[in-house]
């Protein structure tokens, strides 16, 4: 094609170029002037790596044919996440959060007006849920205020309260380093919130802070372990007298990979983890897909009896939903035994984590909205609403999403990402690597050594108190003055949404309610 450029003859000519350089910067060194043979030096060191990549290294294709110009093709492809983010990419095309999104955190976390102007850059085209305004809105005066008590239907010894609807969701210390960890924790306790621990075993670094917690229980069950992955109670009940410990979650499957484990890299394997998680050092720790007691819908549901049983605080499951009437069994095993967790968090599948499978990440489980529509629609159905809470989780980093998740049948939010976006995070994707640019999903001391832990928690209470702020203004616009009013008649779900269709779907193919 004309004007067209032949790389290969490029590569052939510098191939050339580079160590005839060297030898005329030789001559220009022996008879013109000495200087010349810092030239010298350069190409002969060029000269040597482009013959180890012409003729020695084996496993790239593009430098045995190309050379050192080859390398140039890397180093762009390594910095293109880089060059998109910042130059290229619009405001509202990134994954998995756009700078529109990022940049509203950013502003609420500082404490500074996250106002916009002259119109949304969103779609209004019947793309998008929206969240229906009332003729008549109300003083915010006149709201009342946000309460959540768990384990109040069982009658549990030592019920939990929440004051603010969001939670901050599993993050363990493993996949966080410690300044994340303890800027999260102080946040929390400054903005009166709860944060879970992930299943990162004795939750030292979260306790440290002194804040309220839920203490997560995946299916390697760090921390309260024994040597098979079973269940210790006596560790368990220990972990739970603990006063910041306020619940437990029972980690069933996860958004990001549902039917996996979770993975840490050796990577990221410290002495304290090790000792911490009870797992050895210098190998991936990849926790089992499914707790070894929980084997059919009977087990599982017979293990939430032995947990509860064991604690005096509420004790609840997260689940990521895949078959629709799987859930439907397990609601119809816990009425069969009579036994409920106290919540149920259900992780869409748009979640996030450290490490996956990329098989996973992309092609599991459902989406959080329809997820919620499903869950809430079968407890009312089985006539068991009334007896345990719904948390959600899933990009659910925004007041509106928040909103609609509420209205979908959530008592309450979690959210990772947006108090890691809070603290700094710059959506570089390298968390599973340890080498976080922004020092929190890694153990490195050097790039820790830049996240302030006094400067991010406070950040982290702006966020929510942002948050909040928004939350109550949407409640009086929509003219709620309860909270436990929010539901689906509140969202305008235009027929052309995949969620419409989800519904309408699940509408058709609702189990009928049990006898």
């Amino acid at each position: 094609m004309a004007g067209s450029i032949d790389l290969h003859k490029i590569s052939r000519f510098a191939n050339l170029a580079i160590p005839s350089t060297a030898a005329l910067a030789f001559l220009g060194g022996h008879f013109v002037s000495f200087y010349f043979h810092f030239l010298t030096v350069t190409f002969l060191l060029l000269t040597i790596i482009n013959i180890f990549y012409l003729f020695i290294q084996k496993k790239h294709t593009i430098l045995r044919n190309f050379g050192i110009l080859g390398q140039a093709r890397y180093i762009i492809e390594s910095i293109g996440p880089e060059m998109r983010q910042y130059l290229f990419a619009n405001d509202t095309e990134e994954r998995p959060f756009n700078r529109i999104e990022r940049s509203e955190i950013y502003r609420k976390s500082k404490g500074i007006d996250s106002a916009s102007s002259f119109g949304s850059q969103l779609n209004f085209d019947n793309a998008e849920i929206k969240i229906r305004h009332s003729m008549y809105p109300i003083d915010r005066e006149n709201i009342k205020q946000y309460a959540l008590t768990f384990g109040e239907e069982r009658g549990v010894k030592e019920p939990y309260t929440i004051h603010k609807p969001y939670i901050i969701s599993a993050m363990s210390y493993g996949a966080l380093g410690e300044n994340a960890i303890r800027a999260l924790s102080r946040g929390a306790r400054l903005a009166g919130i709860a944060m879970n621990t992930g299943e990162g075993g004795i939750p030292k670094y979260h306790m440290a802070e002194g804040g309220e917690l839920i203490f997560q229980m995946g299916t390697a069950k760090f921390g309260v372990r024994n040597d098979d992955s079973s269940l210790n109670t006596e560790k368990l009940k220990k972990l739970c007298a603990e006063p910041t410990i306020k619940m437990v979650e029972i980690k069933l499957s996860q958004g990001a990979k549902p039917g996996k484990g979770g993975l840490l890299p050796k990577e990221k394997i410290t002495p304290e983890i090790s000792t911490l998680r009870g797992v050895p050092m210098g190998q991936d720790v990849v926790s089992p897909a499914h707790h070894i007691e929980c084997t059919c819908k009977k087990t599982t549901v017979a293990f939430i009896k032995n947990v509860q049983d064991a604690c005096t605080i509420p004790v609840g499951i997260k689940l990521c939903l895949g078959k629709i009437s799987d859930f439907h069994e397990i609601v119809l095993e816990m009425k069969a035994q009579d036994t409920f967790p106290d919540f149920i968090a259900i992780d869409g599948a748009e979640g996030g984590t450290g490490a996956a499978p990329k098989a996973f990440m992309d092609g599991y489980g459902m989406p959080l909205m329809p997820s919620l529509y499903a869950v809430n629609d079968i407890l009312v159905r089985e006539g068991v609403r009334n007896k345990l809470k719904i948390i959600a989780a899933g990009k659910l980093i925004n007041s509106s999403k928040q909103f609609i998740a509420l209205a979908l049948g959530a008592d309450a939010i979690y959210s990772a990402r947006g108090f890691m976006l809070s603290i700094g995070c710059i959506q570089a994707m390298l968390c599973g690597n340890n080498t976080c640019p922004v020092g929190i999903t890694t153990h490195d001391p050097s790039l820790q050594k830049g996240l302030i832990v006094q400067e991010k928690a406070k950040r982290v209470a702006n966020y929510v108190h942002g948050l909040e702020h928004d939350f109550y203004e949407m409640l009086a616009a929509a003219g709620i003055k309860d909270t436990k009013n929010i539901n689906i008649n509140q969202l305008y779900i235009p027929k052309d949404t995949a969620l419409a269709g989800q519904i309408n779907e699940l509408q058709q193919k609702a189990p009928t309610p049990s006898a």
